[in-house]
């Protein structure tokens, strides 16, 4: 399968660059998986698509304000930083932007007595970054919201980035398809009847990664945490049991809830798409890394429905959708979006995959 099979033009005037207010007011697009019916509503409507048999699953991520601006201690060169992922107290693996950003380089952020050196060089620009004093207070104080390259426009509320759910920081991206809920629009479907579960999953490097092999399974995840605890576990395997829907709010929780699966059959995330179990897997509790790859090929175990904004030509999530619909399927939604005047990406609309 080639990475070029999920390519598709996309003028820079579709891509979002401020979210719409009130976040359910952006637009939604239905996209069945049994038919070819397309309907257009607005995201507070989803209320009339989701039952009071089903259960929501949220990934209640938490975004870091990881970037951070340094120089060179000895040079005075500009060095930009997006932390991915906290190792211990002290080290992070980071994305570094500058140049000869090598192994030993001193770095220093203003007058605030922080200082960094880098131990360890990853593939390309990722590095392992060692900070002479824990980042917890000095990051708020810091560190700046990590909006994707392709905003240009400055958060004038860094708040906006965040699902209203938001609880557990450590992610350098937000769970997007979440930003569209409001208070209110939870408290309505839960009046409904729908149950919520939450997991983690920490976005980093392996959802964003570019990916540049030519074949779609020569590519490999970077590794993210994630968890799902026994409880939320309980709550899903009982939805599936009475005939309930299982609704992943996003790709994140989408991967957290099929990792949870894999693991369930004895399956390793990293190579999922040779098992040939049963129809569907009950979930179980779990805390540990997850690179699991869905692209088309992938049976998928648990998720019967999914919540999702329109993703980036050629990505990790465009062949994850492609995978629960059909490729086709799904360039097709996108043309239409295009001549609907859909807006893409982090701050843009969304589309509500199921049967």
């Amino acid at each position: 399968m080639n990475v070029s099979d999920f390519d598709y033009e996309l003028p820079d005037s579709f891509i979002a660059q401020t979210p719409v207010e009130p976040r359910d007011s952006s637009r939604l697009m239905i996209v069945s998986r049994s038919s070819e019916t397309v309907e257009h509503r607005i995201f507070r409507e989803i209320t009339n698509y989701i039952r009071p048999t089903d259960v929501l699953v949220l990934n209640d991520t938490k975004v870091i304000p990881a970037r951070l601006r340094s120089v060179k201690a000895d040079t005075g060169g500009t060095v930009e930083l997006l932390l991915l992922r906290r190792l211990d107290e002290l080290t992070w693996r980071a994305l570094v932007g500058g140049k000869r950003v090598t192994v030993g380089r001193l770095l220093k952020f203003g007058d605030t007595g922080l200082r960094a050196e880098v131990i360890e060089e990853g593939d390309e620009s990722e590095r392992v970054i060692r900070f002479n004093q824990p980042l917890d207070h000095t990051l708020e104080q810091l560190g700046e919201m990590p909006l994707p390259p392709y905003i240009h426009t400055p958060a004038a509320d860094p708040k906006r980035y965040q699902t209203v759910y938001s609880r557990d920081p450590g992610s350098a991206a937000a769970p997007t398809a979440g930003l569209h809920f409001t208070p209110e629009l939870l408290l309505e479907l839960r009046n409904r009847g729908v149950r919520f579960a939450y997991c983690t999953l920490h976005i980093g490097l392996g959802t964003f990664q570019p990916v540049r092999a030519e074949r779609v399974e020569n590519h490999r995840m970077h590794h993210e945490w994630a968890t799902l605890n026994a409880e939320n576990a309980k709550l899903i395997n009982e939805t599936k049991l009475a005939g309930g829907r299982v609704i992943a709010v996003g790709t994140t929780a989408a991967r957290t809830l099929e990792t949870a699966a894999v693991l369930s059959e004895g399956g390793d995330p990293a190579y999922p798409q040779e098992s040939n179990a049963c129809p569907w897997r009950p979930v179980i509790a779990f805390e540990r890394d997850t690179n699991l790859f869905i692209y088309p090929g992938y049976r998928w175990r648990v998720v019967d429905g999914l919540i999702t904004n329109f993703h980036l030509p050629k990505s990790t999530l465009l062949m994850m959708v492609s995978s629960f619909v059909g490729r086709e399927r799904i360039l097709s939604a996108y043309e239409t979006a295009k001549a609907e005047g859909y807006r893409f990406f982090s701050f843009g609309d969304a589309m509500f995959l199921a049967e």
